[in-house]
């Protein structure tokens, strides 16, 4: 019971992993981002693929963590070994599933060399942290191995967080979504309000790319009526998706 706890906690830190570097912080791609046709192109449509992804990979989670509650005294170093097990059966799972057989995403979407990244990413991420989690189930029991390696991948996920959220030095741009049929006088009120200025709109122009003199402001456009705003490390490369 324990090691199938393990490898679900692992497999859905992998996919919270996956969506929350890759489509939020970094916006390489979305989950849906290879898809052809107009109605793909909606960032609506992407968020909410987003959105039922990170749900799924929710309830693996609290399957895995309601196995471990059930087999707890099994021991902390196989519940460690099996994660990284299936952290990266995750990774492996979705290289050879969504970027090679049905081709709905790549690592960067913006990339000239699509294939590098994934397979960069398939060994870096999948098949590195299989081998890391068999060689640790393979090693002799020893108590104070047990107890270290929980507490030290405890340690490694309430600091990646927040590390995860800082903005990436000297940003100044921010996508910032309205409501639909907001309107372009509307949307330039709001930008206006934060003293930003508006460097590129979608078709619909619901989806803006904000120039901001103070970036720490960013936040202020939900109460002008934004419904969000995201200041990814790489914006550019999604407004170029955009407008394919």
């Amino acid at each position: 019971m324990t090691r199938t706890a393990g490898f679900l906690l692992g497999f859905a830190l992998g996919g919270f992993f996956d969506g929350i570097l890759l489509h939020q912080v970094l916006q390489w791609h979305h989950l849906l981002s290879g898809l052809e046709g107009e109605g793909w192109r909606d960032l609506r449509v992407q968020v909410l693929a987003d959105g039922l992804f990170h749900a799924a990979m929710y309830v693996v989670a609290v399957v895995g963590l309601w196995l471990l509650w059930r087999g707890r005294p099994d021991g902390d170093r196989r519940i460690v070994a099996n994660a990284l097990i299936g952290f990266g059966v995750w990774h492996m799972v979705d290289g050879v599933l969504s970027h090679w057989l049905l081709g709905i995403h790549r690592i960067r979407m913006d990339s000239p060399n699509p294939l590098a990244w994934d397979l960069f990413w398939f060994v870096a991420f999948g098949v590195l942290f299989v081998v890391a989690g068999w060689w640790l189930r393979r090693r002799p029991d020893g108590p104070a191995g047990g107890r270290r390696a929980p507490a030290l991948l405890t340690l490694a996920v309430l600091l990646a967080g927040p590390i995860a959220a800082l903005p990436p030095p000297g940003a100044d741009t921010a996508l910032v979504l309205f409501p639909p049929g907001t309107g372009a006088a509307q949307a330039l009120a709001a930008v206006a309000a934060v003293d930003g200025r508006a460097v590129w709109s979608d078709a619909s122009g619901d989806l803006w790319a904000v120039a901001l003199p103070d970036p720490a402001e960013a936040g202020q456009l939900y109460a002008h009526g934004a419904l969000l705003v995201s200041r990814g490390l790489f914006p550019a490369g999604c407004f170029a998706w955009s407008r394919a």
